[in-house]
């Protein structure tokens, strides 16, 4: 059986407070998470998205992972093997951007079957609208919770 996995980020400036939403569907479980970083950015949080779904994965398992950012689906299916050869350096001989994350999920992807699907983002596809409901709800749970000390 496949597990289905949808991820989104969201950032309210970019960089700013940024977001990330999960929804995972196994057979008639589903479990939903999101959280959020102070100073981010969009990809940074589409990346902690995949990270954060395949951590709730207990076993490897054959997983579909759809999202609607072409950066980290292209990144994993593309350009992640030619980073690697180069030591994370890319085409313009600079560090990959967000190295930290993209070797955490390179660490992840080797423990699964992935196969990965492309969502055009709100279209209207009911789990990526969620998503995407979960991700700013992350950066509204954590804007509220840095209110609340702020307040002590």
């Amino acid at each position: 059986m496949i597990t289905e996995i949808y991820t989104d980020g969201a950032c309210r400036g970019n960089p700013g407070p940024g977001g990330w939403g999960v929804l995972l569907r196994h057979g008639d479980t589903t479990k939903e998470a999101c959280g959020g970083e102070p100073e981010t950015t969009n990809n940074r949080m589409e990346l902690t998205a995949v990270i954060e779904a395949l951590k709730l994965l207990k076993r490897p398992a054959r997983v579909r992972i759809t999202t609607d950012s072409t950066y980290v689906m292209k990144g994993c299916t593309e350009w992640m093997a030619g980073w690697k050869k180069k030591n994370w350096v890319n085409s313009a001989k600079k560090e990959v951007k967000n190295k930290d994350l993209w070797q955490q999920l390179d660490n992840m992807l080797g423990q699964h079957e992935i196969e990965w699907s492309w969502v055009k983002g709100h279209s209207g596809h009911p789990d990526n609208e969620r998503v995407d409901e979960l991700a700013n709800r992350g950066i509204d749970e954590m804007n509220s919770a840095k209110a609340d000390k702020g307040s002590d």
